[in-house]
């Protein structure tokens, strides 16, 4: 099983990042930290005579990566209640990938598995959960199985460190990845 982590943070190192690792220690992962790539703010032009029209930034790399993994690790920090702006730059692209012919982007995702990482810091065990329900939408548009969660708390830097329930998830996760890649 392939595995392509990809962080939205705009910090290198913060919360989100060292609960993602620690969920993804020892496994082999494709770490892609969304800040190190330009990818530019959807210009939608569905519904315009010619529809999307090719941009010249990051994307196709990134939809590249995507389609040759299998488990996919969203890992945002819970920024205003959100995804970060990096992430959902990444997502809102989809659109125009779904109707890029090079790619068969529904399908090929709807072969591949999704799980969410996030920390915050305000009461995010409970503030963050539409930020999990908005992926579990996401997920199932592309017909791509979600396959689970974890929720940190964490402000300040290595905050998340403090956070038992977030790290004994972590650490299941990371037992049950190691079985499946055996």
């Amino acid at each position: 099983m392939k595995i392509l982590a990809l962080y939205g943070s705009a910090r290198a190192g913060g919360n989100t990042e060292q609960l993602t690792k620690k969920a993804l220690e020892g496994l082999d992962v494709t770490h892609v930290h969304l800040k190190d790539y330009n990818i530019y703010p959807i210009d939608d032009l569905r519904h315009v005579e010619g529809g999307f029209q090719p941009v010249e930034d990051d994307n196709d790399q990134l939809v590249q990566l995507m389609l040759d993994h299998d488990l996919l690790v969203f890992a945002t920090p819970v920024y205003w209640y959100g995804m970060s702006g990096s992430m959902k730059d990444l997502i809102d692209r989809w659109s125009q990938s779904l109707r890029d012919s090079r790619f068969d982007f529904k399908g090929e995702l709807s072969q591949k598995k999704a799980f969410v990482i996030c920390c915050g810091g305000d009461n995010p065990k409970l503030k963050a959960l539409p930020l999990i329900q908005q992926f579990h939408y996401i997920f199932d548009f592309v017909a791509m199985e979600f396959v689970g969660y974890i929720i940190g708390k964490g402000n300040q830097p290595g905050e998340v460190l403090q956070d038992t329930v977030a790290l004994v998830q972590a650490e299941q996760l990371n037992e049950r990845l190691k079985s499946i890649t055996k």
